[in-house]
């Protein structure tokens, strides 16, 4: 398992896609329409999609706090 942060996207998401265009490390799609996914290899937890969320829907988490 990989240390540091990652994104992670509450079930509230509105696939607005603003997450998506921010991501510097192209870690978030939108999943059929409908929600985004974070991709944890690829996710280095810069938090750039969580300022941008305009439903507050994705935290930046220590990535232990995930498997707990």
């Amino acid at each position: 398992m990989r240390k540091g942060k990652i994104a992670v996207v509450d079930k509230e998401c509105v696939a607005c896609g603003n997450c998506v265009k921010y991501c510097p490390k192209q870690a978030i799609l939108i999943h059929k329409g409908i929600c985004a996914v974070v991709d944890g290899d690829a996710c280095v937890g810069c938090g750039k999609c969580e300022k941008v969320c305009p439903a507050g829907t994705i935290s930046v988490v220590i990535r232990e706090e995930i498997y707990a």
